[in-house]
């Protein structure tokens, strides 16, 4: 028979007492009520905070958005199918905050910064707010550098500056995506970061733009943050905000970024949808009433530093979409209000041949010449009052039958100003390219050829300028300015070349 030893039994309690610890977790819990749509109603959760993230028992996040006296409105960050009536909620303590770091670079992710294009683990040590306040009056300072696009419409007569915000409007299919790849493929070794951000678009129009800046070498200095159609609307929501987030990184870190929103009408429309599913009163149009601050404190948060902030800038490039031409519907007239300028793209002209379809007429830029450089000023000052002049003239010149010599030499001008405007997709020109193409067609000197030669013309003489008379690169490249020596190359090679041309046409 075994014998009990009391003194055995008493040590054996107080070492399991020493060795207890008691932890006492407080989680705050909840149930959920009901479930569907994308949307969690959800009972307790007492102490939760508005934007806090929480976390179903099956492992979905959501966002705490509707904080109401009896419930919680959560929006889900997933399809959220194996959530149950009942099941238990537990809030997180944290505000949506996604990872950041150069390794992002080069990559394609989703609106939760996690990779999607199969390329492995993106190692980040930091992390940014996805909502962070924009910068003050004093963190920032007047825009005075260029960004250049590479289209001669634009960094002629619209001028971009880094730190504006400026906005792409026009209908469906003209060319708005285009003009914003276009500018990212301008950047390259201009040390820009890019942030193109793809908001419900296909899946299939996204990978093209992603195939073609790895075909031209742009993804090395682009990040890709992409929601397509099928993501869920809180996604869709919050894919500009983290594309935002990624951009300030680099930003504060004294580097100039760009970033385009492609496009802020899909992301009005996802959160129109949660604001109606979560009984929010709907206003104008259905959007809800917040829908002006819902873009407002995303674009107030591109800007141009301050000196004592490093002078990095984020430039953004808003993208919205028009039906037939209404730019005085809701959502564009708030984004116009918040924008610094904005480039209409036509359907009309886009369907005339005109591409990149830009109306220069109602395009403005609120920044102006102080974001061109001296040379670009000098020799496009007066083009713009000349294509608006032209298009008045043409519209006058169809009821008129007989015109006098110069009206009919101002309309030539005119139609070959407007034609050494057009461009082919993916093909950015660099602002010396530009310079002496603008400046060819102002000084008349394509006057004499017809106009289905222009472009043929221009093509070989921007080649003949490069090739023969590389001191005009060098020249403008180097002092920014349009001088006398540079004016005199370039009248040169266009006289040598023009003769050339010419007799190659005749024979």
């Amino acid at each position: 028979m075994v014998t009990l030893r009391a003194d055995e039994i008493s040590n054996i309690i107080r070492e399991r007492i020493e060795q207890y610890n008691i932890e006492v977790k407080i989680v705050n819990t909840g149930t959920v009520l009901q479930v569907g749509d994308g949307i969690a109603r959800i009972h307790g959760l007492d102490e939760v905070m508005a934007g806090e993230l929480v976390e179903f028992q099956e492992g979905t996040i959501g966002i705490a958005l509707n904080l109401e006296s009896n419930n919680v409105g959560v929006v889900l960050m997933g399809d959220g199918l194996m959530i149950q009536e009942g099941s238990s909620v537990k809030a997180t303590g944290r505000i949506a905050q996604i990872p950041v770091s150069e390794a992002y670079l080069s990559r394609v992710i989703n609106a939760l910064a996690k990779p999607i294009d199969g390329r492995g683990e993106i190692s980040a040590s930091e992390s940014r707010l996805i909502e962070s306040p924009a910068p003050g009056i004093i963190s920032r300072r007047s825009v005075y550098e260029p960004l250049q696009t590479g289209l001669i419409a634009i960094d002629s007569m619209i001028p971009i500056g880094r730190g504006q915000r400026e906005l792409i409007i026009g209908d469906r299919q003209t060319g708005k995506t285009a003009v914003a790849t276009d500018t990212i493929l301008n950047q390259k070794g201009k040390n820009v970061i890019c942030v193109y951000v793809a908001i419900g678009q296909k899946a299939s129009s996204v990978a093209q733009v992603v195939t073609t800046f790895q075909e031209r070498g742009a993804m090395d200095y682009t990040i890709v943050v992409a929601e397509t159609a099928d993501s869920p609307a809180t996604l869709q929501y919050l894919a500009p905000y983290t594309g935002a987030a990624l951009a300030e990184y680099f930003m504060y870190r004294e580097r100039h970024t760009s970033i385009i929103y492609d496009d802020l009408s899909k992301q009005a429309q996802a959160y129109r949808q949660m604001s109606l599913l979560l009984r929010r009163p709907p206003g104008r149009e259905a959007y809800p009433g917040d829908v002006f601050y819902l873009h407002s404190r995303l674009l107030e948060r591109a800007a141009k530093l301050s000196f004592s902030l490093g002078e990095g800038s984020m430039t953004a490039l808003p993208i919205v979409e028009t039906q037939s031409g209404d730019v005085s519907a809701y959502i564009p007239t708030n984004v116009i209000s918040i924008t610094d300028g904005q480039i209409f793209l036509s359907a009309d002209l886009f369907n005339a041949g005109i591409r990149p379809a830009i109306n220069v007429g109602i395009s403005v830029s609120r920044v102006g010449s102080a974001a061109q450089i001296k040379a670009m000023k000098q020799v496009a000052g007066k083009s713009k009052l000349e294509l608006a002049q032209f298009a008045e003239l043409e519209a006058f010149a169809q009821f008129a039958s007989d015109l006098d010599k110069a009206t009919q030499n101002q309309l030539a001008r005119g139609q070959r100003l407007r034609e050494l405007l057009k461009q082919s997709q993916s093909d950015p020109l660099m602002v010396e390219e530009q310079i002496a193409t603008i400046y060819t067609g102002a000084n008349g000197y394509l006057d004499p050829l017809d106009i289905g030669q222009v472009k043929k013309f221009l093509i070989q003489l921007r080649t003949y300028l490069k090739k023969n008379k590389p001191q005009f690169q060098e020249i403008i490249s180097s002092t920014k300015t349009f001088t006398e020596q540079a004016e005199t190359l370039l009248k040169e090679a266009i006289q040598e070349h023009i003769e050339l041309f010419l007799l190659e046409e005749q024979a």
